[in-house]
């Protein structure tokens, strides 16, 4: 992405090689995770009288789709989409890939399409699709690491979350069940601020920063705005819009310094994630948004990623 003087930066963590992304120095990046993205309390769910246990990969919980076959371990099948044909009239890429019933322990055989579309105005949308033959939870999302600094950590990046309200969660990171107001905390990103300014706040607990799911404002499933993210050093800006009810905002509390691409360490807070999704431990939670997908029924969600300059 270039910044206002027209110098480019890779703006995304990642790695150079396959065996890198398929080694358990991975973290998400830039994957598409489920079924069940974000955490599931104990990896249990009830389903019209059936009980369901999927792998505790988080201790004591499951954490976004499982273990061996969770989506980002699979092979999907990828076919370019001729320009003019994606979304907004861009260049896209398709990828697919039906999950068999009980991969990870999830009921009904699933078949996923994800769209990448570069829109013919610069803009990366990505369009989610899935249809089941059994009732099944569903929750997905992109799990990519942003920098727009090309380096560092991104302290001094700017953020605001368009969400007056959060999830709160207990000492495993599962939701309690509360929606609350993010006035008066640290969490409260409806004005501009730095991710830095109140990260430390949060180094005790059971998070180690941020990683909180945020209530976007307006009505689940119309394309509205989610968060605004801007490195002031460069110029660079990303606009985020979504349908999705929720986005999970991390920032990267848990990355090692493991090298990553052409060598470049992935420090701890040197990227943050916007996990555009249903709101965490959603099974257990009457009230919140449902993620259960029947036969007859097709799951649709879209995310766009808006680059300027600020």
């Amino acid at each position: 992405m270039p910044n206002g003087a027209g110098t480019l930066a890779d703006v995304v963590l990642g790695f150079d090689t396959l065996a890198e992304y398929e080694s358990g120095k991975n973290p998400y990046f830039g994957c598409t995770t489920g079924r069940l993205a974000n955490r599931t309390r104990a990896g249990q769910f009830t389903l019209d009288g059936r009980r369901f246990q999927l792998s505790i990969n988080d201790p004591p919980n499951h954490i976004h789709g499982g273990g061996r076959r969770s989506l980002d371990r699979v092979v999907w099948h990828a076919e370019a989409v001729a320009s003019g044909s994606g979304a907004d009239g861009g260049s896209a890429v398709r990828f697919t890939y039906t999950s068999p019933d009980q991969e990870e322990g999830y009921p009904g055989n699933l078949a996923i399409e994800v769209t990448y579309t570069l829109t013919a105005d610069d803009a990366l949308r990505i369009d989610y699709e899935a249809t089941t033959d059994q009732p099944t939870p569903v929750n997905l999302t992109s799990h990519t690491y942003w920098n727009l600094a090309g380096g560092g950590t991104v302290r001094d990046h700017e953020l605001t979350l368009h969400a007056r309200y959060y999830t709160p969660t207990d000492a495993t990171l599962i939701p309690t069940g509360q929606i609350l107001p993010v006035a008066a905390t640290p969490l409260d990103f409806t004005c501009p601020a730095a991710v830095g300014l109140r990260l430390d706040e949060l180094a005790r607990i059971p998070a180690q920063g941020y990683d909180h799911n945020f209530v976007v404002d307006g009505t689940a499933g119309t394309l509205r705005p989610a968060a605004r993210l801007a490195d002031p050093a460069s110029g660079r800006l990303m606009e985020l819009q979504t349908t999705e009810p929720g986005v999970q905002f991390y920032s990267g509390n848990r990355l090692e310094g493991q090298p990553g691409k052409q060598g470049r360490s992935c420090q701890p807070h040197g990227a943050v994630c916007l996990e555009t999704q249903h709101y965490p431990d959603s099974v257990h939670h009457a009230h919140f948004p449902s993620v259960i997908l029947r036969p007859g029924q097709t799951y649709r969600q879209t995310t766009v990623h808006r680059f300027g300059f600020c």
